[in-house]
């Protein structure tokens, strides 16, 4: 899920918001200014309930965001690189690159942001408590139980044993421990993410049918929503399974064809593109990487303005092209190669110079050479949180 709107940073960690999570906020605030609010608390002015409707709004989001970066601050502790958080229609993504590297770890970054939902919804029930104390009860008082009881099902539901949700994690992180299989582990909570979303959609029919209304269409939506999720988690574990081990060095094109970052479009398109079998390419400035072009970024280059336009200009800027070194781990790269780069990164040696290109078909190469090194990472009787050195055996006279 990519930002739409960047809000800032919060602890290094970028913030943003997706257009869709308009969508929620119209819908929150209209079902509680026009629905909820007038009828628990009648009388009020329209322009009270409308004002209790957006703060709500407001605070969910602001809730939402607390869940997420409970996950993003327990991930970097545990070793592992959080790109942002981005708030959108179904709640907050936490986009870490990388995975756990034991079922310890997993299961801290999966339970963390449950336990964030049950303090902020006990924040807010403390804080209604006192209101209604202090002022007796009132919109404001509901406005804020209101909020108590949203965290509470947040968590709740979060903590199903079903992947995408942080239950799913749980489940993962239990059976890795258990069975010292975190590829098993993956696809078995991806699955019962499957069945779950299955169920609601399900039930959001049934509802939908016998109301006569709309309501049964969120669980229609968030159902789709885990079951695409769930699919692609599967995918994603299968994927880390076959590249477990593997180097960012082992699979790159080594010595790519680099370009001046001061250099004109056509003298690219004369000087490597007409001659070379490239279609990525590194731009360099003082020896260092500056941007990367592709052919499909060539292609959109006005033709009446190659010859005057610079390679810079229609480049994806260096702070947005994924890189890696030679030593790093594929599977710590993959989640970083999307964005501007169509799915390509380049690999930077000890002093900072383009030594090589990652694409998807060096990936697609590496996985079907998976084939042959076997998809189990972490075979019995090896434990998910142990490291053992394998020792080469001596080789037959």
């Amino acid at each position: 899920m990519r930002d739409s709107i960047r809000l800032g940073s919060i602890a290094g960690i970028r913030i943003g918001l997706n257009y869709s999570v308009l969508v929620i906020v119209v819908i929150l605030v209209f079902g509680l200014s026009f629905g909820r609010f007038p009828t628990v608390y009648p009388g009020f002015a329209m322009w009270a309930y409308i004002v209790a409707g957006v703060v709500s709004a407001v605070l969910l989001l602001v809730s939402l965001l607390v869940h997420e970066l409970a996950h993003a601050v327990v991930a970097r502790r545990n070793g592992i690189e959080v790109a942002g958080i981005t708030l959108w229609l179904l709640g907050g993504v936490a986009q870490l690159r990388g995975e756990p590297r034991s079922a310890g770890a997993d299961l801290r970054i999966a339970v963390v942001g449950p336990l964030a939902s049950l303090v902020v919804g006990g924040i807010f029930a403390i804080a209604a408590v006192l209101a209604s104390a202090a002022t007796g009860p009132g919109l404001g008082v509901e406005t804020l139980a209101y909020l108590a009881g949203l965290n509470g099902i947040l968590a709740v539901f979060n903590l199903v044993p079903a992947a995408p949700l942080d239950g799913g994690r749980v489940l993962r992180a239990f059976l890795w421990w258990r069975r010292g299989d975190r590829t098993a582990a993956a696809v078995v909570a991806a699955r019962a993410g499957r069945v779950f979303g299955f169920v609601l959609i399900a039930l959001g029919l049934i509802q939908f049918v016998v109301d006569v209304g709309f309501s049964g269409l969120w669980l229609v939506l968030i159902g789709l929503f885990l079951v695409g999720a769930a699919s692609s988690e599967e995918q994603q574990a299968r994927v880390n399974a076959a590249l477990h081990g593997v180097r960012v060095g082992d699979v790159m094109t080594p010595d790519p064809a680099v370009a001046d970052a001061g250099s004109t479009v056509q003298d690219l398109i004369d000087e490597v593109v007409l001659t070379h079998r490239f279609s990525t390419y590194p731009l360099v400035e003082d020896g260092r990487l500056a941007g990367l072009v592709t052919l499909n970024r060539v292609r959109s280059a006005p033709p009446e303005e190659r010859a005057t336009l610079r390679l810079a200009d229609i480049a994806c800027p260096p702070d947005q092209v994924p890189t890696a070194h030679p030593d790093d781990s594929l599977t710590d790269l993959l989640p970083r190669m999307d964005g501007c780069t169509d799915g390509r990164a380049v690999v930077l040696g000890a002093g900072g110079q383009v030594v090589g290109l990652v694409s998807p078909s060096d990936i697609s190469r590496a996985m079907q050479a998976g084939d042959f090194r076997g998809s189990r990472p972490y075979p019995p009787p090896r434990g998910a949180d142990l490291t053992v050195p394998h020792e080469k055996p001596p080789r037959p006279p």
